[in-house]
């Protein structure tokens, strides 16, 4: 049922940000306080994010999730900031995207109290962004409980280069 409802709200651009890509916007749910809701809500029963000790969110539509959910669960929240944005002892690493390449930091110390972390995004796409969250936490001896996506995008096979679990609200 949400998925259907997701469908409709979803807006998608070729060519942006740059030719070739198809590009989905989540934006519009944003805008349908009932439906942003119910998303939160599905989204929270996912046993991914229940079992975990803590929530990763990753910057910056991932936080518009991460944030809900942290509250819902009364889960920890930890960041993952793109390059310069978080102060202090941090742990950053580069990744590719579907169009181009970025890094990703988080601090050391918001890492110390947990062991088992999921990690929340917007889109699944190429597996980039959430692979490298995973070796920043790989590389500290944190565990994985899997990641939780508002859409999917089955045709890029990211699932495939991933070794956890995957909860998609809608797959495309």
């Amino acid at each position: 049922m949400i998925g259907s409802k997701l469908k409709e709200a979803i807006r998608s651009y070729s060519d942006f940000p740059k030719k070739g890509i198809l590009f989905h916007d989540i934006s519009p749910i944003f805008c349908k306080p009932d439906l942003y809701q119910e998303l939160i809500e599905e989204m929270a029963k996912s046993e991914i994010l229940n079992s975990s000790d803590a929530i990763i969110s990753i910057d910056a539509r991932g936080f518009l999730f991460g944030s809900c959910i942290s509250l819902k669960l009364s889960k920890p929240l930890i960041l993952a900031r793109k390059a310069g944005k978080l102060p202090g002892p941090i742990l950053s690493s580069t990744y590719n995207l579907e169009y181009g390449e970025n890094s990703l930091s988080i601090q050391k110390e918001s890492l110390n109290e947990f062991k088992n972390f999921a990690i929340i995004d917007d889109v699944l796409a190429t597996g980039g962004t959430i692979n490298c969250v995973k070796s920043l936490l790989t590389s500290h001896n944190k565990n994985i409980s899997g990641a939780c996506v508002v859409i999917e995008l089955l045709a890029l096979k990211a699932r495939e280069k991933l070794d956890f679990p995957i909860y998609s609200t809608l797959t495309l």
